[in-house]
């Protein structure tokens, strides 16, 4: 699965995009490659890509409140909080248009932002792997591997 994890330049926020590549039947979505962007926007707008972001909501909720204790946290230095939890916001989770080899898929982009950095700075490497181990959780528990 191709995952994009970027951090945004000068704001403490991470991008993440997950491309739909497998049938998910449990939210009726059968047809991922799409010849069109015009086509994907069809699957977006369906009871199951809702339901599904409405479930992606949920997981990730749960995630960043109670992280599985592999995934690991570092403080900064001057960090007086000491609940051993990322700090993290859901920005936005929307769904998004992920181009492939000549097809476009559905998938989910999500934007994390980090509560506990300077407002114009990019998160630390720390923060990003923070994030990505959470992603693969949810991609996990959601079943899109």
């Amino acid at each position: 699965m191709a995952i994009r994890i970027a951090p945004d330049k000068d704001a403490p926020s991470i991008a993440i995009e997950i491309p739909l590549e497998k049938p998910l039947p449990d939210y009726d979505l059968e047809q991922m490659d799409q010849p069109t962007p015009r086509d994907v926007d069809g699957v977006l707008v369906s009871q199951g890509f809702r339901d599904l972001v409405d479930d992606a909501r949920g997981v990730l909720t749960q995630l960043i409140a109670e992280p599985p204790p592999h995934i690991t946290v570092c403080h900064r230095p001057g960090d007086l909080d000491l609940s051993e939890k990322p700090h993290f916001e859901i920005a936005q989770l929307t769904g998004a248009i992920s181009p492939g080899n000549e097809v476009y898929r559905p998938g989910l982009w999500i934007v994390l932002k980090d509560l506990q950095a300077p407002a114009k700075q990019s998160v630390n490497e720390t923060t990003l792997e923070q994030a990505r181990e959470i992603v693969g959780e949810l991609v996990k528990r959601l079943g899109l591997e």
